[in-house]
């Protein structure tokens, strides 16, 4: 978004300004710009079952994957807190002198690096996950 827009003032002001910065806006940026405030989408089913069993398999199988992403992000974080306390720094501190080739050949700094890129990425996902609501 262009430059940074500041909401001051009574709300009919607000939403006038509010409205003229979305005119001024690409629908790229549009796009951009709610994402993270509200998403929808359409989920098309093909099948017998009724909405509601078809929901509950959903919602069952989204609060399986949080629970599985919990888990992974537990043990690569005990993975990453033995490896933290044995060299002495942070896994986002090997994580970037690993990237940038200032780590040496030794098999356990491949091993963490592995462990950080799993937590991080289990991170993610699990925060996906939490921010999902049938």
């Amino acid at each position: 978004m262009g430059g940074k827009k500041v909401f001051s003032g009574n709300k009919s002001a607000q939403l006038f300004i509010f409205i003229i910065t979305l005119y001024e806006l690409s629908n790229y940026e549009i796009t951009n710009f709610f994402v993270g405030i509200y998403m929808s989408f359409t989920l098309n089913i093909e099948t017998d079952f009724l909405p509601q069993e078809v929901c509950e398999t959903i919602r069952s199988a989204l609060e399986h994957e949080k629970h599985v992403a919990k888990y992974k992000v537990k043990r690569y974080s005990m993975i990453c807190e033995d490896f933290e306390a044995r060299f002495g720094y942070s896994s986002s501190e090997l994580r970037a002198k690993f990237e940038a080739g200032n780590m040496g050949d030794e098999s356990d700094f491949f091993d963490w690096y592995a462990a950080k890129r799993g937590l991080d990425h289990w991170k993610k996902r699990l925060e996906i996950l939490s921010g999902i609501f049938l």
